[in-house]
């Protein structure tokens, strides 16, 4: 399991313009990325800064997507400021222990 966490700016936007971006319409595309486990939207309350989780099955299909259209729109939009990304190798045992949402075999002692 892979995390991609990324994060950006909309420096010229209200919150309630950006309230207003939040709907189901807008999500329905990530349904048809490649490997794409779920995603988490992220936002901070009032403020022009947001981001997602996103969990993929493989490093490849993480990689895949950051390289891809969806975030190739995100980088070429003028609306958008301070972008970074990074992917993270999930560590299975503890994220196991302190239930981590996402599908992780049963360890053979259990």
């Amino acid at each position: 399991m892979f995390i991609v966490q990324i994060n950006f700016e909309y420096p010229n936007i209200t919150p309630a313009m950006a309230a207003s971006l939040n709907t189901g319409e807008r999500a329905k595309p990530f349904l048809d990325v490649q490997g794409l486990l779920w995603k988490i939207w992220l936002n901070t309350e009032g403020g022009p800064k947001v981001g997602g989780l996103y969990c993929f099955d493989s490093r490849a299909n993480a990689e895949a997507y950051l390289a891809g259209p969806i975030v190739a729109r995100i980088k070429a939009s003028p609306e958008i400021a301070n972008l970074t990304a990074q992917i993270y190798a999930v560590t299975e045992n503890p994220s196991r222990v302190t239930r981590a949402p996402v599908p992780f075999p049963v360890l053979a002692a259990e």
